[in-house]
C-alpha cells in the first residue's frame, strides 16, 4: 500500500550549496528492543543519506519509532506530536515522521488527527525513510507508505549502533504464534530467520569494530530456524557464538516458554561467553489465564524450565513479563500468578496492567475487568516482586562481580560519585572507584565486591585492594568515538557526544535508584 496525501507546505528543498549546513535528525523511540535496534536502522540510514544528529532538542527532521503495544500507546504519540506543532509552524523547513508499530496499524488515521506530520511508514519498509522524507520536501506533500510484507530484511541497512561497546543483532523477524493480547503477528508478520552465517558476520563485524557484547533479537528467538527446518538452530547459534574471538558477552531476547527446549539451556550452560541470565516470559500463573490467551505452556512447564536453568546454572538470574487484569481473570486465577511469582524468584520482573488493544482477540472478550480491581492487584503483585527481588539482591552482598562499565550512570551520581554497570546476570551495579585507583571507561570491566543491595539495584564501594581493571578493546572503541565526535572522553558520564545523541532510546526499564 502506497498512498500520498495533501499535507501544508513542509518548507523548500534545501539548497545543494555545500556551504549550508546539513540537516539534522533526532530519532524518538517508543516500545521494544526491536523498536531501538530499528531506530539504530533509522539513524544509520539518515546518516547515510546526509543527515547528521541534532545537537540539542531542536531537530530539523524528528522521527517517532512506535509501539502499538503498550498501554496508552496512541495517547503518547499522539501528544508527543501535538507539542511538536507550534514548533514546526515556526520553522517551516522543519519534517515529521512517524513509523513503527502504531504507523503501520494506524495508517491514515495518524495523517487525520496530524496533519503536520510529513512522513508515515510501517514495519516493513524501515528503509524508505530518508526517500519519503525528501519526496514530502519535494511534493510538498504528506508522504504515507505502508507495505503489508517485508520488503529488504531490516539488518542490511545502514546501522547507527547506539553504543560501540555493546550491539543488537536481529536473528529473525515476526511472530508465529496468536496470542489473543498481542498485536505484534498482525504489524510485523510471519517469522523470517535470517541464514545462521548473515548473523554471525555481522556479529563478527560488530566484534571488528570494538563491541564485547551482543543482545540476539527476535519475537520468539528460540524460534530460531523454522522457516529452515532446524529445530536445534538457536542452541547452535548460541555455541557458534562461543567461537568468535573476542566476543566476551552473548545475550538473547526474548523467547517463549513453549519452544523452550532442553538444548538451549545445555548450550547456554555450555558456552562461555553466554551470559548466566535469562528473560522468560510468564504472562500469567493461571492456566486458565494462560488457555485464554492462547499461551501454549502452563504453569507446571514453565517452572520447570526455570528448574532446569537453575540446575545446569546456578546462579542464573532470572527475568520475567506479567499481565495483570487479563479480561476473565477472577481472583483465584491471580492468586495462581503470586504464587508462581514466589516459586520463580525472578530477580526482575516487567509488570503491565492489561489494556485493551484495537485488533486483538482479547478487546473482544467478556469479563472485561474494571480499572480499580486491575490497579489494586497490580500494587499486590509488584510489592510481592519488590521484596522477593530485594531479597535475591541481599544473596549477592560479599559476591565479587566483574562489571561492565556503561556510559548511563544513576540518579544520585553526581552526589555519590559513583558510576554504573551491568555485572554478568546483568544486574545493576553502582560502583565507586577508590581513590588513587584509575577509572574506567565505558566499556571497560571492573572487578569488585557487592557491599550494598536493594531491589533495583546493587553498590560496589571497594578498597583499593579489592578493585581491579580490566581495560578492553570496547574501551578503546568508546574513546575513538569520542575523538570522532570531538568530545572529551568522560568516564561514567551519559554525554555520549556530539555524534551519538541522535538516538532517544525509550526500551521500559525498572527505574534507577542509586545510594
Amino acid at each position: 500500500m502506497s498512498l500520498t496525501i495533501p499535507s501544508p507546505a513542509s518548507g523548500t528543498v534545501p539548497s545543494a550549496d555545500p556551504a549550508v549546513q546539513p540537516r539534522t535528525y533526532q530519532v524518538r523511540t517508543f516500545g521494544c528492543q526491536m523498536n531501538v535496534h530499528d531506530s539504530e536502522r533509522m539513524a544509520g540510514m539518515l546518516e547515510d543519506a546526509g543527515y547528521v544528529p541534532a545537537d540539542g532538542d531542536h531537530a530539523d527532521v524528528v522521527v517517532f519509532n512506535t509501539c502499538a503495544v503498550r498501554e496508552n500507546a496512541d495517547n503518547k504519540l499522539y501528544g508527543n506530536l501535538g507539542m511538536l506543532a507550534p514548533v514546526k509552524a515556526a520553522n517551516p523547513g522543519m519534517q515529521i515522521a512517524v513509523g513503527g508499530c502504531l504507523a503501520q496499524k494506524d495508517r491514515e488515521t495518524i495523517l487525520k488527527k496530524a496533519p503536520w506530520v510529513d512522513a508515515v511508514f510501517g514495519t516493513h519498509n524501515v528503509g524508505a525513510l530518508p526517500a519519503l522524507l525528501d519526496r514530502a520536501r519535494h511534493n510538498n506533500e504528506a508522504q504515507l507508505e505502508i507495505l503489508e510484507s517485508l520488503d529488504v530484511f531490516p539488518s542490511t541497512l545502514p546501522t547507527k549502533r547506539d553504543s560501540v561497546y555493546s550491539g543488537w543483532v536481529s536473528i529473525s523477524v515476526g511472530c508465529n504464534n496468536t496470542c489473543t493480547f498481542c498485536i505484534v503477528p498482525a504489524l510485523r508478520g510471519k517469522e523470517k530467520d535470517r541464514r545462521p552465517g548473515d548473523i554471525l558476520a555481522e556479529i563478527q563485524a560488530l566484534v571488528d569494530d570494538g563491541a564485547i557484547e551482543v543482545t540476539l533479537l527476535g519475537q520468539n528467538v528460540n524460534s530460531y530456524g523454522v522457516e529452515f527446518g532446524d529445530r536445534q538452530a538457536f542452541s547452535k547459534l548460541l555455541r557458534a557464538c562461543g567461537e568468535i574471538e573476542g566476543l566476551e558477552r552473548v545475550r538473547f531476547t526474548s523467547p517463549h516458554p513453549a519452544a523452550f527446549t532442553d538444548d538451549v539451556i545445555d548450550a547456554m550452560a555450555e558456552t562461555p561467553n553466554v551470559m548466566p541470565q535469562l528473560h522468560m516470559p510468564l504472562q500469567s500463573g493461571s492456566d486458565k489465564v494462560l488457555r485464554d490467551m492462547k499461551r501454549s505452556y502452563r504453569s507446571t512447564k514453565f517452572l520447570g524450565i526455570l528448574d532446569k536453568v537453575r540446575e545446569k546454572i546456578p546462579h542464573a538470574a532470572i527475568s520475567t513479563d506479567i499481565i495483570v487484569g487479563f479480561p476473565g481473570e477472577s481472583e483465584e486465577d491471580f492468586q495462581a500468578t503470586l504464587d508462581v511469582v514466589e516459586k520463580s524468584r525472578f530477580a526482575t520482573a516487567f509488570t503491565f496492567q492489561y489494556s485493551k488493544r484495537p485488533g486483538t482477540p482479547a478487546a473482544d472478550l467478556p469479563d472485561q475487568l474494571p480499572k480499580a480491581i486491575v490497579q489494586e492487584r497490580f500494587e499486590r503483585l509488584t510489592a510481592l516482586q519488590d521484596r522477593i527481588a530485594a531479597e535475591e539482591n541481599a544473596k549477592q552482598l560479599g559476591r565479587r562481580v566483574e562489571v561492565m562499565v556503561t556510559a548511563q550512570s544513576g540518579r544520585k551520581a553526581g552526589e555519590t560519585h559513583r558510576l554504573s554497570g551491568r555485572s554478568q546476570d546483568q544486574r545493576l551495579v553502582h560502583f565507586s572507584v577508590p581513590v588513587g585507583a584509575p577509572s574506567p571507561r565505558p566499556g571497560d570491566l571492573v572487578t569488585v565486591t557487592i557491599t550494598e543491595a536493594a531491589a533495583f539495584h546493587l553498590v560496589a564501594d571497594p578498597t583499593v585492594e579489592d578493585y581491579s581493571l580490566r581495560r578492553s578493546r570496547a574501551g578503546d572503541a568508546w574513546d575513538r568515538s569520542q575523538a570522532d565526535s570531538c568530545g572529551a572522553p568522560v568516564p561514567g558520564s551519559a554525554k555520549t557526544g556530539a555524534g551519538r545523541t541522535g538516538v532517544s532510546l525509550g526500551m521500559p526499564s525498572l527505574p534507577v535508584r542509586s545510594a
